[in-house]
């Protein structure tokens, strides 16, 4: 069972790259306080992440902190060195907390996982995003099927 509009956010640990290395930090911690727009996405490199999704929470970062968006975040089923390499590949910049979930904690204690065994993936997350205000999920719109569409900015700035 999945998250719903009014529950707060999961508190586990995940991680990010410090500039020394992996931090872990606890994701309420993280995603707690102020308005946070989360999107998630199947892995890192992959085609709809790398050309549509993420590119487009960059492109539009200022848009969302016009409409008092707080944070930014991504979250993927990747070890924080892949979200590290992936977030200068993309000019992510501090624009964007890249959030690497690698053993699927956050995605699980969400209810969106998604087996992508078929596609040589392992267990990832579903792509969708959230609005989160002071750690309660107010938002959350999970794809129905493959592509960007209800968790892309565009829809997500249409929300906010």
């Amino acid at each position: 069972m999945s998250v719903a509009v009014g529950d707060r956010v999961p508190d586990v640990e995940v991680q990010l790259m410090g500039e020394e290395g992996p931090v872990t930090v606890r994701s309420a911690e993280l995603l707690g306080s102020g308005k946070v727009v989360l999107f998630a996405v199947p892995g890192a490199f992959t085609p709809g992440c790398s050309k549509i999704h993420l590119p487009g929470f960059v492109a539009q970062a200022d848009e969302l902190a016009s409409k008092g968006v707080d944070r930014i975040a991504c979250v993927a089923v990747n070890d924080p060195w892949v979200m590290q390499a992936w977030a200068a590949s993309q000019g992510v910049g501090d624009k964007i907390v890249m959030i690497a979930d690698g053993s699927a904690r956050f995605t699980e204690a969400m209810g969106l996982t998604g087996d992508m065994t078929a596609a040589g993936l392992g267990v990832r997350s579903q792509r969708y995003a959230a609005v989160i205000e002071n750690g309660v999920i107010r938002n959350l719109d999970v794809e129905p099927q493959r592509g960007v569409d209800v968790s892309s900015c565009e829809a997500v700035l249409t929300r906010l």
